[in-house]
């Protein structure tokens, strides 16, 4: 396994009256196992595709030549998309930042994700587009945030390299069938390659959506859905539900909410190449389950950062809150301070420390406090941050969500509340709104 998830600290028999029962708990889990089965029905008749996902091969060969295409001939990448159609590619290129691994002479990463106009004007007046390669992503191919984006920056490049040469900078991924997306990018002859229509953007991390952007990195995608199997493994074995690590999650998640009141799930890890992850989580989660009065709300925060900006209120404040910690092996990671430095005694005891001893001790002690003060807290200890465990979390949280959205009694792949909003902001372009 790629984690260890430890739920222990969740339970009122450690934490006492602010945890959860092991009566509830059992209940809650015992719950899950029509839900599981119908994960492995659905698996068996082949009627989710993402289901599927992390045992498929065939796309990954067709996206190499792409993905080494954009590599060689540009500098830098700019992702045009929204939501999960960038919150995917954003958190795996995460991991390929420089020094986390022996690659070198990637291109630079970019996502346009937001309409600040500020932004665009000042990533369209630095980036050379002759050396600017761009994905748009739009499950739908009608997001406008992303329709405007593409346009302005077909625009852009079209100036600096000419209408014959601009197709080579563009790649759109839509689903399949008539929308404006695709219908610009045949206009001007950009390849056009299929998003799954069975794969909402926020589950689509592992399908072409998340890999072509980590393949461009030089991540090893492969790995990336091993690590995924591997989750997803002991449901398809018929597993009990105790020996399910995301059954185990979705239990206590939602009979946390249910009985004690726990309105909010603070996802805390310490890496900084899993900041990114806590946007991804935050997305999933909360457009999953917040429906018809139900769900939790979803809060990223970042390790040491965070302890110095949020533990006072987290500690010291309302135990509405569910804790989720994902701490990495750090011990003796990275530069250290010099002991010679170190000679005055009120920091005496960081000589010799490395940073990575530092990071150790803030993860342990917040946990620990934590713990110490009732709040209901998970643990995922992490041996090593790559490819492997990243599709495990990945998939973890995709199940757990799915798991906890039967557990609620919610729909966990629609979003009706959102196109209120995109119809009204359309109806304001217009000059129609109120």
């Amino acid at each position: 396994m790629q984690y260890v998830q430890l739920t222990s600290s969740c339970l009122s028999d450690v934490i006492g009256s602010s945890g959860l029962g092991r009566e509830r708990f059992e209940a809650e889990l015992k719950r899950t196992k029509p839900i599981l089965e119908e994960i492995r029905e659905r698996y068996a008749d082949e009627s989710s595709s993402l289901l599927h996902l992390a045992e498929q091969t065939d796309d990954i060969v067709a996206l190499e030549p792409i993905a080494a295409r954009y590599r060689d001939q540009f500098d830098h990448i700019v992702i045009i998309g929204t939501g999960g159609s960038s919150l995917g590619g954003q958190m795996l290129c995460s991991l390929a930042v420089p020094g986390a691994s022996p690659r070198h002479n990637q291109p630079a990463f970019h996502f346009l994700a937001n309409i600040d106009p500020h932004s665009i004007s000042v990533m369209l007046n630095r980036l050379p587009q002759s050396r600017t390669g761009y994905l748009v992503v739009s499950k739908s191919g009608s997001s406008v945030e992303t329709i405007a984006q593409f346009l302005i920056c077909l625009e852009a490049v079209k100036v600096d390299v000419g209408q014959v040469k601009v197709a080579e900078h563009f790649t759109a991924i839509t689903e399949p069938g008539e929308n404006p997306l695709r219908s610009i990018a045949i206009k001007h002859k950009i390849a056009v390659l299929d998003h799954d229509p069975n794969i909402g953007g926020r589950y689509s991390a592992l399908s072409l959506v998340g890999l072509l952007p980590a393949m461009i990195s030089g991540l090893d995608v492969r790995a990336l859905r091993a690590g995924a199997a591997s989750v997803l493994r002991p449901i398809l074995m018929d597993e009990e539900p105790e020996n399910i690590e995301p059954a185990l999650g979705a239990a206590i998640s939602v009979g946390l909410a249910t009985d004690k009141n726990v309105s909010s799930t603070v996802m805390m890890p310490y890496a900084d190449r899993l900041e990114n992850f806590g946007l991804w989580f935050r997305q999933l989660w909360a457009e999953s389950l917040g429906k018809d009065g139900k769900g939790t709300t979803p809060l990223t925060a970042r390790g040491t950062v965070d302890q110095h900006s949020q533990l006072q209120l987290y500690l010291d404040g309302p135990s509405d809150k569910l804790f989720t910690l994902i701490m990495l092996s750090c011990s003796g990671d990275g530069p250290s301070v010099e002991p010679k430095l170190a000679v005055d005694e009120a920091i005496a005891y960081l000589s010799g420390k490395s940073v990575g001893d530092l990071m150790d001790a803030g993860q342990r002690a917040t946990a620990e406090v934590l713990i110490r003060k009732k709040r209901p807290t998970r643990i995922f200890q992490m041996s090593c941050l790559d490819e492997a465990s990243m599709g495990a979390l990945i998939m973890h949280f995709i199940l757990e969500t799915i798991i906890a959205a039967h557990l609620f009694g919610v729909n966990p792949f629609d979003q009706p509340a959102v196109e209120e909003v995109k119809v009204l902001a359309q109806e304001y372009l217009l000059g129609q709104g109120r």
